[in-house]
């Protein structure tokens, strides 16, 4: 028998904790409560109980989750840092993972305003023919690692630790940042030391992309996993918006502040995260699924390059989807992942569980993801051409300042995602998730529409709001699809179940730039050269030029906006020199390329819009169609002969806290999770 040991006052103070000395042997059933308390940070009177438990039946109660050993728990006490108890690490754990997602998402983003100013630094010109390779895939490059390896690195952590790989993570990723900064080279071998660190900064990200989500999910108790999952996942996706404003500020001082920003961020988040972090998943033995990882990889670069280098010309034709490497590319990579999947329903351990989309508000959530990525993933590359290529210029913008205000004329769009996300995953939690992913892709549909009937020149007042209302309804939409992704997995396929979510997300982004890409240049093509030909003739262009420069292929159109620089000067080259100069400061103005390319882009915008609205739709069906709130049962093994006498541990006086089995093993173990439970 035993008295429960008061430790402090309750009421007024957080209860003391102490930490047993290393060379003191574990707790054994019958022995002092209070060593075990202190070790663990329970409460003395749910130790007696479970000690009385213990002798009372002659049992030992099973661990409802994965053991540590008592020097294990003193270790991670002291990592864990002084008062870390309760209610406090799940703060710092969304704390932690949203600066992770929000420093990786930024980098995805942030070379696409910096891009001229990348290339000048090293001596790039990625508008000619033979560079025009280095400018895809600087823009691709991150996108197709994170996409290939989150879910792999998804079953890593839930083999050997979420919060380790989480680390590595955050490692991996600012040293990749330390080494683009520090490229001495120029040319093409300096644009290809860029795209390989990019790759090492993907590697990182993949790493955080994985296993923030489902590190959220153990923290959390399930009433409030939409709104951490809500807020981590708003930033991610804001992050993507607010590196065009960081891209556009930084490039011009000096393109390597691009890179070197992230850095003392990812320092001190992976110091910080090695200090904080707790590992509180279900973890299980297993072995890597070599070949199916393998046989992923292979297939989705394969599928992600051919979709890459189906947008550019390819001999006369305006894209490449007629090369025949493109085709075998695309082909080898729809037969290799169809070959990995019969490989993950015959060995052992998959990487890619399938059995998952067994469980219908996983494989309806994921699909209604993918499908919202597909419309969004485009969404930002269009609207930068639009501003950057036509509106800003047209009111009295330089071309070379229009990469950094047109990530400013955007931020409307981030503060919908900041408005709507957390208070969606808050709502969620309590209304279920159907109703608000089901409304915010049907609102995104509508504001997709809406902007197919916008005046190419707008008025900023409409188009500010009309991107408010996608923010809005995005956010809507991605907090409570996260909640029910992650609330329908099992404890220890959260990794992998995080990562498969991740790869249909990042990997519906990169297909949705190809598609509309492809569908802004079969607009391009179906007019532009007329309008080009008839616009450079009445100019004074000479007839054989016009004629020439008509019927180029329509991407280097959109590139040229893109990058910032003014298209008639690259298209024009030395013919410039050829005309008079009233004719040259004409063409060279900058209203007189975005009135002659006006009325063929809005003939391709129409269509991208058209696409990205029909597939919210679609989305907003799946998401309807995912049923009611449901959370996986929590894992409750007990030990053989057991039965079901594990013990809830009451909470303190005056505290007010979730139920947790208490259970003790013949090794005197305890599960590490209880330790900071509230």
């Amino acid at each position: 028998m035993c008295t429960p040991v008061r430790m402090g006052n309750e009421r007024s103070r957080p209860a003391r904790t102490y930490t047993r000395p290393r060379d003191r042997p574990p707790f054994k059933p019958g022995g002092e409560p209070r060593r075990l308390a202190s070790a663990g940070g329970l409460h003395p009177s749910a130790v007696c109980q479970a000690v009385q438990s213990s002798e009372k039946w002659g049992e030992r109660v099973a661990l409802s989750q994965p053991r540590v050993s008592a020097e294990q728990a003193v270790q991670s006490g002291l990592r864990s840092g002084f008062g870390l108890q309760g209610v406090g690490y799940k703060w710092i754990a969304l704390s932690n993972t949203t600066l992770g997602m929000l420093m990786a998402t930024i980098n995805s983003s942030i070379t696409l305003i910096a891009l001229p100013d990348i290339f000048r630094g090293i001596g790039v010109d990625p508008l000619a023919p033979r560079d025009v390779g280095y400018l895809l895939w600087m823009l691709m490059g991150f996108l197709v690692v994170t996409a290939v390896l989150v879910v792999a690195f998804g079953r890593i952590g839930d083999i050997f630790g979420r919060v380790r790989m989480y680390e590595l993570g955050f490692a991996v990723f600012s040293l990749g940042s330390v080494l683009l900064s520090v490229d001495w080279m120029t040319g093409a071998a300096g644009a290809s030391y860029l795209i390989g660190m990019r790759v090492v900064q993907g590697l990182g990200a993949a790493m955080l992309m994985a296993n923030s989500a489902a590190i959220l999910t153990d923290a959390f108790p399930t009433n409030q996993r939409g709104l951490a999952l809500g807020i981590n996942n708003v930033a991610a996706i804001s992050g993507s918006f607010i590196g065009l404003v960081l891209g556009g500020l930084l490039g011009p001082l000096d393109w390597r502040l691009v890179f070197l920003v992230s850095v003392p961020f990812g320092v001190g988040g992976t110091i910080w995260a090695y200090l904080r972090l707790e590992e509180r998943g279900v973890r299980r033995a297993a072995r890597i699924d070599w070949w199916g990882t393998v046989a992923f990889a292979i297939g989705l670069i394969s599928l992600l390059v051919g979709i890459t280098y189906g947008i550019q010309p390819y001999g006369h034709d305006t894209m490449g989807w007629a090369n025949p490497v493109v085709i075998a590319e695309l082909a080898s990579g729809v037969a290799v992942l169809a070959a990995f999947c019969v490989i993950e329903t015959v060995v052992a351990q998959p990487m890619f569980h399938l059995p998952l989309f067994k469980i219908k508000a996983f494989a309806a959530g994921n699909i209604a993801s993918l499908l919202a990525s597909l419309g969004r993933g485009g969404l930002m590359f269009i609207l930068i051409i639009w501003l950057q290529g036509i509106w800003l210029p047209l009111h009295g913008y330089s071309f070379s300042s229009t990469p950094l205000w047109a990530g400013i004329y955007m931020v409307p769009l981030t503060a919908g995602f900041l408005v709507s996300g957390p208070i969606s995953g808050l709502l969620s939690d309590r209304l279920g998730p159907r109703p608000f992913a089901s409304a915010g892709m049907v609102l995104s549909a509508a504001s997709f529409f809406v902007l197919e009937v916008l005046p190419v020149d707008f008025s900023y007042g409409w188009f500010a709001l009309l991107l408010f209302a996608l923010g809005i309804s995005m956010g809507l939409f991605a907090s409570p699809n996260r909640a029910q992704v992650m609330n329908s997995l099992p404890a220890d396929q959260r990794g992998v179940g995080s990562g498969m979510a991740a790869t249909f997300q990042n990997s519906a982004m990169v297909l949705s730039i190809g598609v509309f890409f492809s569908l802004m240049i079969l607009g391009l093509a179906a007019s532009l050269p007329a309008h080009l030909d008839a616009g450079l003739r009445s100019a004074g262009v000479p007839a054989a030029d016009a004629t020439r420069i008509a019927h180029l292929p329509p991407v280097g159109l959109l590139f040229a906006a893109f990058l910032g620089d003014n298209p008639m000067r690259v298209l024009l080259g030395p013919t410039i020199h050829q005309i008079s100069a009233a004719h040259a400061q004409l063409l060279s103005s900058r209203g007189f390329f975005p009135a002659l390319i006006a009325a063929p882009f809005e003939t391709g915008l129409r269509r991208a819009f058209d696409f990205a609205g029909g597939v919210c739709l679609v989305a907003a069906l799946a998401s309807f169609l995912s049923g009611e709130r449901y959370v996986h049962p929590e894992p409750m093994a007990t030990a053989p002969g057991a039965g079901s006498d594990a013990i809830a541990a009451p909470p303190p006086s005056g505290q007010a806290t979730e139920a947790v089995p208490v259970a003790l093993d013949a090794e005197g173990s305890w599960p590490l999770e209880h330790s900071a439970r509230a």
